[in-house]
């Protein structure tokens, strides 16, 4: 990379870190990936809980493959592109992500918005991805990443923490999120709650799912992906085949009604 290319991909960074984050929530939409189901790859096809010095460092043991990774977005490139940076603080591996999709997500905290990425690790070679999937892709801001690792995003979501949501929960209202969490209670194969694990005690979020198909420990740590919605008993009994007993569904209708509840549809261990 030359000097002149350092200076302004690191004055980006810093002007990124300092303080450019509302500015960018505020202007900034992302192509991200809601596609159709059926375009979208089996989860058996897709490695969870890979992290960024894993694919940064081995990248031959994940080229072609379908990955699933979370972390925040530490810079953008373009408008069609991010970095995903593992460890900010400590200067840690970055990862480009690129989106191939024509949908929108918006970056709710700018740079620091934590996303949970899935897509194919490939290596850059400008031409290709641009006749591949139809991009534009600014050779001046992606000639010093070309043959290095990427992401190509068929999947994007934001990825708050449960206490996020239960500061501002209409930030991510109908929203495709990816939440990582404790589970506090089991209830049942249905409903299980998840904890933050803050220091201050966030409140725990209500997680559903109408598959019953939640199996996981309390005490486990678990990444949940679906909707957010506000809980009324009376629209979810009518949405969703809710086969609860009496004496459950007055507990958690007690606890959470009116409160930010999550439609899950998939759930799995956190690497975090």
């Amino acid at each position: 990379m030359s000097t002149d290319k350092q200076n302004n991909h690191f004055l980006t960074k810093s002007l990124g870190r300092a303080g450019t984050a509302i500015l960018v929530a505020a202007a900034m939409i992302l192509p991200a990936c809601a596609v159709p189901e059926s375009e979208v790859d089996s989860a058996e096809d897709i490695r969870e809980n890979v992290t960024i010095g894993e694919v940064s460092e081995e990248f031959t043991e994940y080229a072609g493959e379908m990955i699933s990774v979370r972390s925040e977005v530490s810079e953008l490139v373009g408008d069609s592109a991010f970095f995903l940076d593992e460890d900010q603080l400590f200067g840690g591996e970055e990862l480009l992500v690129i989106n191939t999709s024509n949908s929108a997500i918006e970056l709710v905290e700018g740079d620091d918005t934590e996303v949970q990425v899935t897509g194919e690790v490939r290596q850059l070679v400008r031409a290709d991805l641009e006749r591949e999937f139809d991009l534009d892709l600014d050779p001046d801001l992606f000639v010093d990443f070309e043959g290095q690792p990427v992401v190509l995003a068929s999947s994007i979501a934001l990825s708050p923490d449960p206490s996020d949501i239960s500061d501002a929960p209409e930030l991510y209202y109908n929203r495709r999120i990816a939440v990582s969490g404790e589970v506090e209670e089991i209830f049942s194969l249905m409903a299980i709650s998840l904890d933050d694990d803050t220091l201050f005690g966030g409140e725990d979020l209500l997680v559903i799912d109408p598959q019953g198909s939640l199996i996981a420990d309390e005490g486990e740590e678990v990444v949940v992906t679906g909707v957010l919605r506000p809980f009324v008993m009376a629209e979810f009994e009518e949405d969703y085949d809710l086969t609860w007993d009496l004496d459950m569904q007055r507990q958690i209708e007690a606890e959470y009604e009116n409160r930010p509840v999550f439609v899950a549809d998939e759930i799995y261990p956190s690497a975090m």
